[in-house]
């Protein structure tokens, strides 16, 4: 292994410890003051759902933009997943598939509105990663080794 991405590896395991060892936090509780340069997991109980990231927004409005009734499909990227397995739908690249159809689909609105609520009562852990670089790759370690499984880096 290269030198230099050694050196960003070995610096992902004790950010994935300070992230598992902070004690979890609800949207509807947020503190006043969060970093905007992190990444946070999504968690019911021991069952770690998703990773996400946030490098130029507070991690406040990322959190609200997953789980707020205004957020659209595109914003709220979890809940649109959540959604997709409550409907039964495949996203995909074809006009049936996308996700303007899938939305436009008569169930699909409140399974979404549903996901968005279900988030809201997630358990939320985060650490703050200001480096781009390192915080992708923390992502991915993550999602990695918690298994989560609405990550799927298809688009990433």
């Amino acid at each position: 292994m290269h030198t230099k991405f050694r050196d960003y590896a070995e610096s992902l395991h004790p950010k994935f410890e300070t992230l598992m060892s902070m004690h979890p936090i609800r949207i509807d509780n947020l503190p006043k003051q969060l970093p905007s340069q992190c990444i946070y997991l999504f968690s019911e109980s021991v069952d770690h759902l998703y990773v996400g990231r946030t490098l130029k927004q507070t991690l406040n409005k990322r959190l609200q933009q997953h789980s707020a009734s205004w957020a659209q499909h595109n914003q709220a990227v979890f809940a649109f997943k959540l959604a997709c397995e409550t409907v039964n739908a495949k996203p995909g690249y074809t006009r049936e598939t996308s996700r303007k159809s899938i939305c436009a689909t008569p169930f699909f609105p409140q399974a979404f509105a549903d996901a968005k609520n279900r988030i809201r009562q997630m358990e939320v852990r985060y650490v703050i990663e200001g480096d781009a670089l390192r915080q992708a790759l923390l992502e991915i370690y993550v999602a990695v080794v918690l298994d989560t499984r609405y990550n799927d880096f298809e688009t990433h």
